[in-house]
């Protein structure tokens, strides 16, 4: 069997995805940078890689407003290539997207076919990556998953974890809601994707699933779960205050209902995420 191939590897889940086996060739950006061009074709030539997970991405939702040729060259321009030399070498490609490519405004849950309408930037480069990957006729799966978080780098969990250090009441976002995703869950779904590509491509895994945390939840509801886990642990709980959104003003306007349908994850691959709050403990666990 060849090996797989992640970009990303200082990231979320890159960084997941290599931990979670031996047989992962994770690349950082000093090997693998979508900024030039040329490494890519000689990552592909010098690993010789049977899947490549593209985890490597511009994620700074905010700062993409005033940086959209950055977002752009990180989430559109340097995922086609590297799909397109994928294709010249016959390589599956798996392309992590996001929920950001929705507004949230249908009311349930978004299945894969429903019409793309990001509200910035960031949702807007990866929507163009998404089509620019399948365009150039890789054997390409989209993967969307939202609402990442882990025991190590930037994100939610981790954010509120130092705020509780300072502050004994928090103020959360309680009317947006999502599917959190445990990294570590997620990197085991792409590399389960990863083993079916390596066993016989076929012309119906070609496409967009959804993977995130099983089941849903509001940012405050996770923020409540994440205190209980620690909890159990004898840490203290701070008070979680819910909030609108309208009390916390952002750059850019979040979903604020970009809950996934996963049905197709589990009818083409035979997978499924894991509930949220079991990957929730698991990372409290890891903290």
């Amino acid at each position: 069997m060849r090996r797989i191939l992640v970009t990303g590897a200082s990231g979320q889940v890159g960084g997941a995805v290599a931990l979670a086996r031996p047989d992962v060739v994770a690349l950082g950006r000093e090997a693998l940078d979508f900024d030039r061009p040329s490494t890519i074709a000689a990552a592909l030539e010098a690993h010789a890689p049977g899947v490549v997970i593209n985890a490597a991405a511009y994620t700074a939702v905010d700062r993409a407003e005033g940086d959209a040729a950055a977002a752009m060259r990180a989430n559109r321009d340097g995922p086609a290539e590297l799909a397109r030399c994928c294709a010249e070498r016959d390589i599956a490609l798996i392309h992590v997207s996001t929920d950001y490519v929705f507004d949230g405004n249908k009311g349930a849950p978004y299945v894969e076919t429903d019409l793309p309408a990001p509200t910035g930037v960031y949702g807007a480069s990866k929507r163009a990556g998404e089509e620019a990957v399948l365009a150039t006729g890789a054997k390409a799966v989209i993967v969307r998953t939202a609402w990442v978080f882990s025991a190590t780098g930037r994100n939610f969990v981790r954010t509120l974890l130092a705020a509780a250090t300072r502050n004994p009441t928090l103020r959360v976002v309680a009317d947006q809601h999502g599917c959190p995703t445990a990294a570590p869950d997620l990197a085991q779904v792409l590399l389960g994707i990863a083993d079916r590509l390596e066993g016989g491509w076929r012309d119906g895994y070609r496409g967009i699933v959804h993977a995130a945390g099983g089941g849903a939840s509001t940012w405050h509801e996770l923020a409540v779960a994440l205190f209980e886990e620690r909890a159990k642990r004898g840490e203290a709980r701070p008070v979680i205050e819910p909030i609108p959104t309208a009390a916390w003003p952002t750059p850019v306007r979040r979903p604020p209902d970009s809950r996934l349908d996963q049905a197709l994850l589990l009818a083409r691959f035979g997978l499924a995420m894991p509930p949220w709050r079991d990957g929730l403990a698991r990372v409290v666990e890891q903290l």
